[in-house]
């Protein structure tokens, strides 16, 4: 009988590039339009993820194991210019946007839209 290939989506360079230093997530954030930082395993990643997906964004998820949120979320505040980081944290052009709460008011407002394409993370 053959065995199952586990399905992974978290990255592990990501997570060790993200809790190496403070250089490694500023870079991973300045690189991506849209990056989605959140716990391995989250539903409301999950959610955020989708809804992105389902507005043409295709962004990056890095998931973060358990024992290095403390560090991660510390080190993602002091980079980003203070402030608390929940998971999932939604970076936009570079800039901490907030979480699932801030990501749907957005959307139920319309206003997440104009905010993607001024990022470039939406073409049309």
């Amino acid at each position: 009988m053959q065995q199952a290939i586990p399905y992974r989506t978290w990255l592990p360079a990501a997570s060790r590039e993200l809790s190496s230093g403070v250089r490694g997530g500023a870079r991973m954030v300045a690189e991506n339009a849209v990056i989605v930082i959140g716990r391995r395993g989250c539903c409301m990643c999950h959610v955020v993820k989708r809804l992105l997906q389902g507005l043409g964004v295709n962004p990056p998820v890095h998931e973060v194991a358990e024992d290095d949120e403390a560090a991660v979320a510390a080190q993602l505040s002091t980079t980003m210019g203070g402030g608390e980081v929940n998971f999932p944290a939604v970076f936009v052009g570079g800039k901490l946007f907030g979480g699932l709460e801030r990501v749907m008011a957005t959307h139920i407002s319309g206003e997440l839209i104009p905010i993607l394409k001024d990022a470039g993370a939406l073409w049309l």
